[in-house]
């Protein structure tokens, strides 16, 4: 008899596992080794020309082997943040086997009659108010609120921020704080590393004389200062756009869809103020994954609906839609870097410059995707009219 199959064998998305489904990684796992590499060179640099030379400009040698070995420290801790946030579920919805038989307000046996699809929207009460969630075709079923599906890792995501190619992951629900750390984390490591290379650099000149003798002396002070420097261009602006939106309890992917937000009068029904927003990323407990990867796949385990034999016909999307989808996702981890250097303009939709060409959205509409669906949704019975 064939041994089942665990459910990481046979799973869907593009993720790819290792250690027997105990760590998931998104299908540009490879842009990990560019990302270890950028953090890790620099600082090899900055212990052997820099820090170790430190040593032995103070009086007291415990002061310069301090500064190497919270180097050290410190760079093992940002490397294990980045493999915390690459190796975790970030929140993958459960696919379902089949599409979902009762919803309410919907006549299932008008499936049987006449063909009809699934509705592509229904509404839901969030903070005492409704909102509409999306109906996913690939996984078939409702999206919680704030969920979208990424079409990098091909899964729907909780709380879904953005599809990072640095970490080769999905930002979602359960791997956003580790995320956040970790850019925070580089920034503070960028400072320091720019800081005590200056610092060596200054003492060198006064030992010397002129700058060009120490420069000519250390040459690599200078290159990790120019580095970090432009590095924190990066780094930091990112960090400080997160700081913005965990202050508004928004996420990346909300951010983008919605960026005329300041010029309508639609509610973020999920803010509640700036402390318990940080209170909810930094406090809350981290749900434990809805999927066991190691688990076993038992071939007719799975509930057999009492109206299998409805037949759902799947809504058409066309290719355009599909291509809209695919490149916003791809397109969001790409712009955090742009935002990062164009943080402070008035209007953080002008980084990717496009959406002017977008019908408006009724000011009734609620806020963070929701607006967008009612597009989609729209879209759609225009095509169905004749059913």
């Amino acid at each position: 008899m064939a041994k089942p199959k665990r459910v990481y064998q046979s799973w869907k998305g593009n993720n790819k596992f290792l250690l027997d489904g105990r760590l998931i990684f998104g299908p540009d796992a490879k842009s990990l080794i560019i990302t270890f590499t950028l953090i890790l060179v620099p600082v090899v640099i900055f212990c052997v020309f820099v820090a170790s030379n430190l040593a032995h400009k103070f009086t007291t040698g415990s002061i310069g082997y301090a500064i190497l070995i919270l180097a050290v420290v410190f760079t093992i801790y940002v490397l294990f943040l980045l493999l915390s946030t690459s190796t975790k579920d970030p929140g993958i919805v459960p696919r379902n086997s089949h599409p979902p038989e009762e919803v309410s307000g919907y006549d299932s046996s008008a499936s049987i009659d006449v063909g009809k699809p699934l509705p592509r929207t229904k509404e839901i009460i969030v903070n005492g108010l409704p909102v509409r969630v999306k109906y996913c075709e690939t996984c078939m079923l409702y999206r919680p609120p704030r969920c979208s599906h990424c079409s990098v890792c091909n899964n729907c995501v909780e709380r879904f921020d953005h599809h990072c190619p640095w970490v080769g992951q999905c930002i979602g629900k359960r791997n956003y704080r580790c995320f956040f750390l970790f850019v925070s984390s580089t920034t503070l490591l960028c400072v320091y590393v720019f800081s005590m290379s200056a610092l060596y650099l200054k003492l060198l000149v006064d030992d010397y004389g002129t700058a060009w003798k120490a420069i000519k002396v250390s040459p690599a002070s200078v290159a990790l200062m120019a580095y970090c420097f432009v590095s924190l261009w990066f780094v930091g602006g990112l960090t400080g756009f997160h700081l913005y939106l965990i202050s508004r309890n928004q996420t990346t992917y909300e951010n983008f869809r919605h960026r005329g937000l300041r010029g309508d009068n639609r509610i973020n029904v999920y803010y509640r103020g700036c402390m318990n927003s940080f209170l909810e990323v930094f406090c809350s407990k981290i749900e434990p994954s809805k999927n066991n990867f190691r688990g076993y796949v038992h071939e007719g385990a799975s509930k057999t609906s009492k109206g299998s034999n409805i037949q759902v016909t799947e809504v058409d999307i066309s290719d355009e839609d599909r291509r809209v989808k695919v490149e916003d996702d791809l397109e969001i981890g790409d712009d955090l870097m742009k935002i990062s250097q164009r943080r402070n303009s008035q209007d953080i939709g002008d980084i990717r410059g496009r959406g002017s060409d977008r019908s408006p959205i009724s000011r009734s509409e609620l806020d963070f995707g929701f607006g967008l669906e009612s597009q989609f949704s729209s879209r759609s019975e225009s095509r169905h009219s004749g059913w």
